[in-house]
């Protein structure tokens, strides 16, 4: 049986100025267990923990009608909690993660795997009641529950095994996928409603759709857009694929594309974007385009060349903005509009921008990638700084044509050399296992940025969202 951790006074002493009862308090503070390395007594044991926690976090007020020490309560609660998830992930991450996945003889998406993980040993991962309780509230009002969702995805990748295998089931197809591919073919389009794939000679063009906000990204938004993504790749009749934003009817840009505004952030303050949308992000559609669609009895790992992909073209119209930008830096070829921009306005949201941190710094040094993501600087697309990102820049009128220019060049000789060479890139400069430890690390970041004060506060100043309209 674990043996439990000492006491520290202050402990009891924060909790009891916040009205929770000395004895179960103290009860609570004298069961947390130290982790012995049998897995299912510590999972006993960590789970009356978390069960306790949950009970004396519950006798607080909800976190919107919280005084000042009941807040310091709730969080050393939440504090005390991690610090036993951690150390017990630190021993038990890869048994769990084989647990849940048949010793990885299955593959499980990252959003189920956080839940089940919680189902396999309780309290490890928020459960469904406590997720539907944060889910209804403002970002400023949630317990922030799904932190812990991202402490542990972040430790089942800082395990190699455990962490490639997630990655590679995070590259296989989407279940709707194949029977959407017989669509394509008859009709040579599919619209998912908020993204749009559209066979057009040679190329399979993906359209973002999202016209009220400017093609801003929002959660219910990224299934749509990686099951065309999927399409896009795995189409046999054609041999590239377009990324390009659709036409918007926001009044100050109706009529007019626009490539992607980033997360929408008037959503995000509103508590509508769940942190499981950073997972699907970068995880998903992003790194489908990056490394292709894998195969589920052979590792996507860029030495064996076991993936199905195609060179992909990105078209900027008018801006790409936060994770718009980000999509920017895992294309082949990127068609710009001379009056476009990018940005990546991390400082100004308070959260890290995907991952710009490891790759923008390929593109313009690391001088210009720091200013870029820590001071908020923007790079015109007709700009010296500007074109390290973009292949072409011309006139915004002319992007229609342009396009059909860059698809016949890319395609006109075949596009076989087009792949291996996109490989032979990312072998060198992102392999997937440079790619697993950056999430690892993202991943726990990002979970405490997601609920973070200063996250409120920079949307409320930066971003005037307590006056936006939904």
């Amino acid at each position: 049986m674990p043996r439990a951790a000492e006491v520290a006074p202050d402990d009891l002493a924060l909790l009891g100025k916040a009205g929770l009862p000395s004895t179960e308090a103290n009860a609570w503070l004298c069961s947390c267990p130290v982790i012995g390395g049998n897995i299912d007594e510590d999972s006993a044991a960590c789970s009356r923990f978390w069960h306790q926690a949950a009970a004396l976090r519950g006798q607080l007020p909800a976190k919107a009608q919280r005084q000042q020490d009941q807040t310091s309560a709730a969080g050393l609660i939440h504090e005390r909690e991690r610090e036993l998830r951690e150390r017990y992930l630190a021993t038990h991450a890869k048994a769990i993660y084989g647990k849940l996945t048949d010793n990885r003889k299955s593959f499980v998406r990252a959003d189920r795997l956080v839940v089940e993980a919680g189902q396999l040993v309780p309290g490890l991962t928020p459960r469904a009641k406590e997720l539907a309780t944060d889910a209804a509230l403002p970002l400023k009002d949630k317990e922030g529950y799904e932190t812990d969702q991202g402490l542990f995805l972040a430790n089942v990748l800082e395990d190699e095994t455990c962490g490639q295998h997630l990655c590679h089931a995070m590259l296989l197809p989407r279940p709707d996928t194949h029977e959407l591919l017989a669509q394509l073919a008859k009709d040579g389009s599919v619209n998912l409603g908020s993204a749009m794939v559209t066979r057009v000679g040679n190329a399979s063009v993906v359209e973002m759709r999202n016209p009220r906000f400017l093609n801003a990204m929002d959660y219910d938004w990224l299934g749509p857009l990686e099951t065309a993504v999927d399409l896009a790749i795995l189409d046999p009749k054609t041999a590239i694929a377009v990324l390009r934003g659709g036409v918007v009817d926001n009044p100050k840009y109706a009529g007019r594309r626009i490539f992607s505004s980033g997360i929408n952030l008037t959503n995000l303050y509103l508590g509508r974007i769940p942190f499981q949308f950073y997972v699907d992000h970068i995880m998903g559609f992003e790194h489908k385009i990056f490394r292709g669609i894998a195969h589920p009895d052979r590792s996507p790992d860029d030495t064996t060349g076991a993936t199905t992909e195609k060179p992909w073209i990105a078209t900027v119209d008018a801006f790409a903005i936060g994770g718009g930008c980000q999509h920017l830096l895992v294309m082949d070829y990127v068609l710009a509009a001379s009056d476009a921009y990018m940005t990546l306005p991390a400082r100004k949201e308070g959260i890290i921008p995907g991952c710009s941190n490891m790759r923008l710094p390929r593109f313009v040094g690391d001088r210009i990638a720091r200013q870029a993501i820590m001071y908020g600087r923007r790079l015109d697309c007709d700009s010296a700084e500007g074109r390290l990102i973009c292949d072409e820049v011309v006139p915004p009128e002319r992007m229609d044509q342009a396009l059909a220019g860059v698809i016949d060049a890319l395609t006109s000789s075949g596009v076989v050399s087009a792949v291996a060479n996109r490989r032979g890139f990312r072998i060198a400069q992102e392999p997937l296992d440079l790619f697993r430890r950056y999430l690892a690390l993202y991943f726990r970041e990002q979970a405490y940025c997601h609920f973070s004060p200063a996250l409120i506060a920079n949307l409320e100043r930066h971003w005037n969202a307590t006056q936006r309209k939904v």
